[in-house]
This record gives C-alpha cells, sequence and structure tokens, in this order.
C-alpha cells in the first residue's frame, strides 16, 4: 500500500474514497478533511483550517453521531488485511499505547497510567512487508499499513490486574486478538506475530498456532520446562554458543547509538501447558532464542533478548534473521511517535472521547503515511516516481528549489529533496532522513504548492 508518496488529495481519496457514512456528502466531506489534515495536522482543528467555513463543516462532521471511527478506519484495514494476503513474508507487530488527555476537556475519558491520568487506550497492530534480506540476514520493510487497532477506556477505579474478579474482560486478550477477525494466511503468504514481553502468555501461542501465524514474542516469565529439572532463562543460559554477531543500535534517551557485540544461543524445549478454567492445556513446543551482549560500555544497558519463536533456528543466519526481525519491533514505537508528535492527536481539543477517536481514524492512517515515506527511502531506493503521484506542481517546485537529482526522481531523491524542505543537510555522512524531518519537509511544500496555486489562480483570473 504504498501511498507514502501521493499527493495528499489522492492519498486521502485512497484511504477514505469507500467510506460509507450513509451519505455521499458526508464520505465527501471526509475526503476534504483528511486530505487537509495531510497537509498540515496541527492537532487542533482550528490550526489545520484556518478558514472558518472549512473548520465548521470538520466539525459537523466530527460530531455527526452517524460517523464512527470503526467506519472511518475499517476500510483501511480491509485494504491492508488483502495485501497482506499476496504472496510474500510479512511481520505484524503489536504493542499498546496510551494517549493522554489529562487535564483537557474532553469528556467520558478513562484511566491511565497510575490512575490519576485521563485519556484513551490504544492497541496497534502494525502490518511490514520484508521486500528483501540483506546479506547480513536484516529484513528490509515496508509497511503495508495497519491490520487492525483496538481502543478502549479503562473505567475509573477499574481493577487491577491483582485484584480482578474472576469472569472481569482481561486486557491481555488483546494480544494477537486481530487474528480472530482476519484469519490466517493463505497458501504463499507468511504472517509472523512480533511483539514484546507483555505478550509472553500461552494463549498467544494458541491464537497464532489456530490460524497459522508464525510468532516471534519475547520472554518475561521463567517458564517449567517438559523433561527439564531447569526453568526457561537457565536452560538457554547454558545451552551451546551458536556464535556471535554486531547488532547496530540507534539511539535511545540517554543511550547514544552504538555496535553491541551480541552472542547468540539457541536451544528447542517444549513449555509446560499451565493450568486454566477447565484444566489443564497442552505441552508446547517452540524454540528459544537468547541474544545476549558482551562487554557493553559502562553506563549503558546491556542487549539481553530471550526470544519465543516458531521460525526454525538450526542455523546462525536463521537465528540472526530471527533476531533481526524481532529488532524491527521498535517500528511500533516510532508508529506510536508519528500518531503523537507527528500528527498530534494528544492536541485535539474535542469534547468528548468518542469525537477523538473518530480523529483519530484519520490521523492513525496519517501517521503510517508518515512512517511509510522514511521505509522507502531505504528498502526502495531506486523505484522511479511519477510525477503525478506528489503532484506536477509539487515536483516543479522541488526541482525549482534543489534541481533534478542526477538519478532522476525515485524513491530515494523524492524523499530526501522533501526532508531538505524540512532541514535535512544531505551530506555524505548524514544517513537517510527521518520521518520527523521529512514530515517538515512535506508540509513546507505543501505550503509553496498552495502559493503556486494561488498565483497562478490570480493570472489567470
Amino acid at each position: 500500500m504504498e501511498t507514502a508518496l501521493m499527493s495528499p488529495t489522492e492519498w486521502a481519496q485512497q484511504e477514505f474514497g469507500n467510506v460509507d457514512l450513509g451519505d455521499i456528502r458526508r464520505a465527501r466531506r471526509l475526503v476534504r478533511v483528511a486530505s487537509q489534515l495531510s497537509k498540515k495536522s496541527q492537532g487542533t482543528l482550528p490550526g489545520t483550517f484556518p478558514n472558518w467555513s472549512e473548520l465548521r463543516a470538520a466539525y459537523r462532521l466530527l460530531e455527526n453521531p452517524s460517523v464512527t471511527y470503526q467506519q472511518i478506519i475499517g476500510p483501511h484495514w480491509a485494504r491492508t488485511r488483502d495485501a497482506c494476503r499476496q504472496p510474500g513474508e510479512y511481520l505484524v507487530v503489536e504493542d499498546t499505547t496510551a494517549l493522554d488527555f489529562t487535564g483537557q476537556a474532553a469528556e467520558d475519558m478513562g484511566m491511565i497510567g497510575d490512575g490519576r491520568g485521563r485519556g484513551i487506550l490504544v492497541h496497534n497492530t502494525l502490518s511490514l512487508r520484508i521486500d528483501r534480506w540483506s546479506a547480513d540476514q536484516e529484513p528490509q520493510v515496508t509497511t503495508v499499513g495497519l491490520l487492525g487497532q483496538q481502543c478502549w477506556r479503562r473505567p475509573i477505579g477499574a481493577r487491577t490486574k491483582l485484584h480482578k474478579k474472576k469472569g472481569d474482560p482481561c486486557e491481555s486478550d488483546r494480544w494477537a486478538a486481530v487474528f480472530k477477525q482476519t484469519g490466517g494466511p493463505p497458501q504463499g503468504s507468511r504472517w509472523t506475530l512480533v511483539a514484546d514481553r507483555e505478550s509472553d502468555m500461552y494463549e498467544s501461542f494458541e491464537r497464532c498456532q489456530g490460524v497459522n501465524v508464525d510468532f516471534i514474542i519475547r520472554a518475561a516469565q521463567q517458564r517449567a520446562l517438559v523433561g527439564e529439572n531447569r526453568y526457561l532463562f537457565d536452560a538457554v543460559a547454558q545451552g551451546p554458543l551458536l556464535g556471535r554477531f554486531t547488532l547496530k543500535l540507534r539511539a535511545r534517551e540517554g543511550q547514544r547509538a552504538r555496535d553491541a557485540v551480541v552472542e547468540i544461543r539457541v536451544l528447542p524445549v517444549t513449555l509446560r501447558g499451565p493450568q486454566r478454567p477447565g484444566g489443564k492445556r497442552p505441552d508446547y513446543p517452540v524454540t528459544v532464542v537468547e541474544a545476549k551482549e558482551v562487554q557493553a560500555p559502562a553506563g549503558t544497558i546491556a542487549i539481553h533478548w530471550v526470544l519465543l519463536t516458531s521460525w526454525p533456528c538450526n542455523t546462525l543466519d536463521q537465528a540472526l534473521r530471527a533476531i533481526k526481525a524481532y529488532a524491527c519491533r521498535w517500528l511500533i514505537e516510532e508508529y506510536h511517535k508519528a500518531l503523537k508528535s507527528g500528527v498530534h492527536i494528544e492536541d485535539s481539543q474535542l469534547e468528548t472521547a468518542d469525537r477523538i477517536e473518530s480523529l483519530l481514524g484519520v490521523l492513525a492512517v496519517l501517521a503510517v503515511r508518515l512512517l511509510n515515506a522514511k521505509l522507502l527511502a531505504v528498502t526502495c531506493p531506486n523505484q522511479p516516481v511519477d510525477p503525478a503521484e506528489l503532484g506536477p506542481e509539487a515536483m516543479r517546485i522541488l526541482e525549482s528549489q534543489l534541481g533534478k537529482p542526477p538519478e532522476g526522481w525515485t524513491c530515494r531523491s523524492v524523499v530526501r529533496a522533501i526532508a531538505r524542505l524540512g532541514g535535512f543537510i544531505g551530506r555524505k555522512g548524514d544517513g537517510n532522513p527521518g520521518w520527523q524531518t521529512i514530515w517538515r519537509g512535506f508540509q513546507q511544500l505543501m505550503v509553496l504548492v498552495a502559493g503556486y496555486e494561488l498565483g497562478r489562480s490570480e493570472r489567470c483570473g
């Protein structure tokens, strides 16, 4: 679903043109609202719609009880699921984030954080297509879209996990729940769930196995093993060393980017089935892959991943693929960042949670577009870009501002040119621009396009 380099109008039509809101006028309005948000999403609608009539129309759309979050985002889910049924390999990355509206005027917000915050919990299932594997077994991916997204508001004063009553709904049920709606992949398509330690529960494995979905899940529990006097973490730590490799770690808060030397151990085990209401569950065979950093610099947190996977890991290359596929999990964090600091969903001043969720239906898809712009430049750098996709006016402006690149307009050259407008210098050692710089540049480009079109209309008039 390569909509990242489409013009705002074409992107909005592609994503929302077939939304059924019960009235063709509402559907057309949704496309116009989405197009404007794609040009300039400032969180608050007045920052995006300076024209009063357009602002009022956007408010009316989001306030209409006939316009719901599910209706708005549903077609995007359907297109993503159809795309993931095409032959190929897909990573299905899941995680939950909290949208924080503490202190704002919106009604009906739920409890987040320590119970004093107010907001909406959002569980995202992001699908990534593996376009190819690099020589060092790293997957080169692009974003397909959201396979699903669950929103809920935790009731004020809700019981904690330790104090739930028997029969209360469990928030952990969200993990791998999307496969109940989608089913599994058809023949020729391979899906792999990638998730962190919060998803380490027997039900996650069951849900994947039931629909022929693979998994790479980071272990959180010291599980009992069948036929062993040892537990999970102890057993794999004592396993034979398969090899070493160097993992490039991105910069994180309080830590610089660095190259980590990581040792790999692999051990096939059978997890003892847990007791559940109704009896004991069957024992479950998995492969355990341990990736442990050695000689980590002082003051840094050493990498130590223990992964449970259904992938075969009999060779070093196979184990490397599983580890580096799990490393793609950081893209869901990037997606959450795009949702919050990119399209500014938490800055919304809408008055009810339902209206904010309707706005989320548009901005969640826009955040996918932002993230994919960055990935296209890395995964498909030499793919030609048709000027009609971005818009002839935009291409003319890029050429007039920066000149036409010697290699022509490709995914890489277009993305870097847009990023230049956002402050990216583009020196040889600068690497590829991040999505935030690309987004700033794209918004600046849209301002220049608007000025160009205004000037042309005045000359024609």
